[in-house]
């Protein structure tokens, strides 16, 4: 039985697309089936990493009318993957961005629908074995449906302090009213803080104070990565960069988590 995955934050900025997008790179790249989602209809991104333009894309579906298979391209090929690896991108023109602000929570209950529609689809008929939704940060609509659709939530958060005193009452208001335990990455940390073990032991345990749940991973902030985040898929294109080997790790944990 696969599982899906929506990747989350409290607010823009963390890295979270980098991560959902090099999650499930590395996932395809070890022979797993998988299928991305570009939740975020509100900043559209994937778009640039997969460098592609549907005919369709995952608004049209969720607004009706057309199956879900017509929306999602295949990069299996394109990537040379070992198994299959497709995509489902959100429509990033401003038209598009700007609709969605405007749909009701009518629209919403039958997207949840459709949404659960699409995931019994993928993964118990095609046996896809992860399905990762790239969401909108905060708690807009879309987010919670892909929340509540969610078997794991990977929450990614930044050591800022607005970051983290959001992200601890998300958890707490947001994810126990779901009734979800998320699991938690940090990103863009200093590299001075985890220039030793002592230094990482003390932040981790830090941040298990502040929400309730030891980190799976503390990322550093690379600079080069910053840079070439929405143009670059690092665990493909740069499979010896450091962060290609913590996605490893991170692929890993999560298999565990249950």
């Amino acid at each position: 039985m696969g599982r899906a995955i929506a990747v989350h934050s409290y607010k823009g900025g963390t890295g979270k697309t980098v991560v959902s997008v090099n999650l499930a790179a590395t996932y395809a790249r070890k022979g797993k089936r998988v299928c991305l989602f570009d939740f975020d209809f509100r900043a559209p991104s994937l778009q640039i990493a997969f460098k592609s333009n549907p005919e369709y894309w995952l608004n049209d579906f969720f607004d009706g009318g057309i199956e879900l298979r017509d929306t999602l391209v295949d990069v299996t090929s394109k990537f040379s993957m070992p198994s299959v690896f497709e995509v489902g991108l959100a429509n990033p023109s401003s038209t598009a961005t700007r609709q969605i602000l405007t749909k009701d929570q009518k629209w919403e209950m039958k997207a949840l629908q459709r949404l659960l529609t699409a995931k019994d689809e993928l993964l118990d008929k095609r046996k896809i074995d992860y399905l990762i939704m790239d969401t909108s940060p905060g708690i807009a609509f879309s987010s919670l449906n892909a929340i509540v659709a969610s078997d794991l939530v990977l929450l990614v958060s930044t050591l800022d302090e607005s970051d983290l005193d959001g992200t601890q009452r998300m958890i707490r208001d947001t994810y126990t009213s779901l009734e979800k335990k998320p699991v938690v990455l940090v990103n863009k940390v200093l590299i001075e803080q985890l220039s030793s073990e002592a230094r990482r032991k003390s932040l981790s345990k830090e941040v298990e104070a502040t929400f309730g749940v030891p980190p799976l991973e503390m990322i550093p902030c690379y600079c080069d990565v910053l840079g070439t985040s929405r143009r670059s898929i690092i665990t493909l294109d740069k499979p010896e960069h450091p962060l290609a080997k913590q996605m490893d790790r991170i692929s890993e944990r999560i298999a565990l988590e249950r």
